[in-house]
């Protein structure tokens, strides 16, 4: 049902530029003004692909793949509560 996505930060050196073609390789995230970048994502099968074509365009200082997906989100509660430290 959903497709494998993978996500990439764009730096850019013109934000008009970016936001009006970066559409064209994927799905544009958020585009940060202050710092010039873009979070966008792109299908897995294809990021290769994809960012040796970002690469290539005029507006683009680099391409960063983000490691978002790779990191743990579940936890688990290998320490002792230390609750009873600290009531009063």
């Amino acid at each position: 049902m959903f497709t494998d996505r993978s996500g990439l930060i764009v730096w850019v050196s013109d934000l008009k530029a970016a936001n009006k073609q970066l559409e064209r390789y994927g799905s544009v995230h958020y585009i940060s003004k202050r710092l010039h970048y873009a979070a966008m994502y792109v299908h897995s099968s294809k990021l290769e692909e994809t960012t040796k074509q970002l690469q290539k365009l005029p507006f683009v200082k680099k391409v960063e793949r983000s490691y978002r997906n790779e990191i743990q989100t579940e936890y688990s509660s290998n320490m002792a509560d230390k609750t009873r430290f600290y009531t009063v």
